[in-house]
């Protein structure tokens, strides 16, 4: 071995390349930050603790020999959570900066922040770049264990305190609430004002235009976007949404209803803006509009109601009486779309639509449908297996690339935008791929008896429809046609753009009976991995 080649193998520094674990930094400068904050714009406001905390921190950099980079927070910002512009801000700065920054200068570790384990963790990952969160009131020395599990265990405690000071406010707020006291920002219509020292909540100007709205839905029946027209024309700028709501909010009528009463409705003490009797008619009246027509949730005479969708704008299609008529109708909810028709008339195309998924067998037939079917559904099972470990597999990818994205937004490795982009996206691609193993489920218990209930269920599915009640109607119109259906006035047809396949194969099995060509029209069906094998012979007294 050559002086020269026993040099460079006694250099160990040339095999770094093969070294494992990562090189923890050890910043020996004394440059630091100083971070402070308060909890509340009230405390800001008033410059509470913030200069003491200012203060107390460059003093303790002082005597410490550190050099300040920088200040950050002195505003007001939550600590329940690490959202925090200013505190993202700080953790940037550190990170980037080329002098080095070696500690974090805070007044107490609750400054910091109180969300506990995440607070920890983010503590950790500073250190692991040489950074060490310093607390003036509470000195430890982070950079042993020692000291870190005391910063730990501070960190802890102050989520618990946290979490206690939010249990006796809402505590609180309950107790308020149930006295009928408003402890929030009054709706539109109120407002706050002090008397004698105490608060109350009285009707403002806005109150008395607003108090019109529920006079005219009472008394006129007017519809929403009428009501909007005439209070913007009176002054009062409000939206259609807007409008809708407060028609609904019993707060109006002298109630109070809040998600901390857990359902409890009480009597407020704040002034009504209307009585009890007009809300609760107003509140009856939305069930009508101003063209004459009631609708109704549950109703046997119009079962396809919000099932079928208008083939031509794709939104939903309600169904509504005539009056002067007496007679059911479908109408599409999109204003101009002019496509309704007669109940009686949809529901005879919608037999239509059924009857290709009618199958009356001789027992002979049947027992040799039922053989073919479960041999066909066996097969057809073992691939939506296979559909679903796959998606399964899938599933897994998306959440690792959840958590990969969650550890480099705290790391500070991508921005909060890029974080709320990718997130949103894969949190919706996480919701696609649950849609479909909701939708593969391959598991049978009894294949044999399945298919028995299949084709006694299909031997008169129409006259099956007809004879049921509302909820059963839904139930059949659900299991056939899984996506809805369409209705197109001009050509008067009623369509589906998906069919449950197990129906699917029976129309396909229909059809190789009665030695049909023209069946249903197969653009609207999927049966390719449902085809019956060869040696299926219709019968002539089929």
């Amino acid at each position: 071995m050559t002086p020269q080649i026993n040099t460079l193998a006694n250099d160990l520094s040339i095999f770094s390349p093969f070294s494992k674990g990562e090189k923890l930094k050890h910043h020996s400068g004394t440059n630091c930050v100083i971070y402070t904050r308060v909890s509340t714009k009230e405390q800001a406001d008033n410059n509470m603790s913030l200069t003491t905390q200012k203060k107390a921190c460059e003093l303790y950099a002082a005597k410490c020999g550190y050099s300040i980079s920088g200040h950050f927070g002195g505003t007001y910002e939550s600590a329940k959570n690490d959202e925090r512009s200013e505190f993202n801000r700080m953790l940037t700065f550190v990170k980037n900066i080329k002098q080095g920054i070696s500690f974090i200068i805070v007044y107490s570790v609750d400054r910091f922040s109180r969300s506990g384990a995440n607070a920890i963790f983010i503590s950790q990952q500073l250190k692991k770049s040489g950074i060490i969160v310093i607390s003036v009131t509470q000195p430890t020395d982070a950079s042993t264990s020692s000291g870190s599990l005391q910063q730990n265990i501070q960190y802890i405690f102050s989520e618990y305190d946290n979490q206690l000071r939010r249990e006796k406010t809402m505590a609180g707020v309950k107790e308020a609430l149930l006295r009928g006291e408003w402890c929030q920002m009054p709706p539109l219509g109120y407002e706050s004002v002090r008397r004698d020292g105490q608060r109350l909540i009285v009707i403002n100007e806005k109150g008395k235009l607003l108090r019109n709205a529920f006079l005219w839905k009472a008394n006129e029946n007017l519809s929403n976007e009428e009501i909007k027209k005439r209070l913007i024309a009176m002054g009062l700028k409000i939206t259609f949404q807007r409008v809708a709501g407060l028609l609904r909010n019993p707060f109006y009528c002298g109630l109070i209803c809040q998600k901390a009463l857990e359902g409890q409705i009480v009597e407020g003490k704040h002034e009504a803006l209307i009585s009890r009797e007009i809300f609760l008619k107003v509140n009856g009246l939305l069930q009508k509009n101003n063209q004459g027509y009631i609708v109704k949730h549950d109703n046997d005479a119009i079962p396809l109601k919000n099932f079928m969708k208008c083939d031509n704008c794709g939104n939903s299609m309600p169904g509504y009486m005539v009056k002067a008529k007496k007679l059911w109708y479908y109408k599409c909810r999109t204003v101009g779309c002019c496509n309704n028709k007669s109940a009686k008339q949809i529901h005879h195309s919608f037999l239509n639509l059924l009857e290709p998924f009618r199958l009356s067998l001789t027992d002979k037939a049947a027992q040799m449908v039922k053989k073919e079917m479960v041999r066909a559904m066996s097969h057809h099972l073992e691939q939506r297996q296979s559909e679903e470990l796959l998606i399964k597999n899938k599933l897994v990818e998306v959440q690792n690339r959840i958590d990969k994205l969650e550890e480099r937004f705290i790391l500070e490795e991508i921005t909060k935008e890029q974080f709320v982009k990718f997130n949103d996206r894969f949190k919706q691609e996480r919701l696609e791929i649950n849609r479909q193993l909701e939708k593969s489920n391959s598991k049978v218990s009894n294949l044999d008896k399945a298919v028995q209930n299949l084709l006694a269920f299909s031997s008169d599915l129409p006259s099956l429809w007809t004879s049921s009640d509302y909820t059963g109607k839904l139930k059949l119109q659900h299991l056939v046609f899984p996506k809805g259906i369409t209705y197109n006035k001009k050509t008067d047809e009623c369509r589906t753009p998906e069919i449950n396949p197990l129906f699917s194969y029976i129309a396909y099995l229909k059809r190789v009976l009665e030695q049909k060509k023209i069946g249903i029209k197969e653009e609207n069906f999927n049966y390719s991995d449902l085809v019956a094998s060869p040696g299926v012979e219709p019968e002539s007294n089929v």
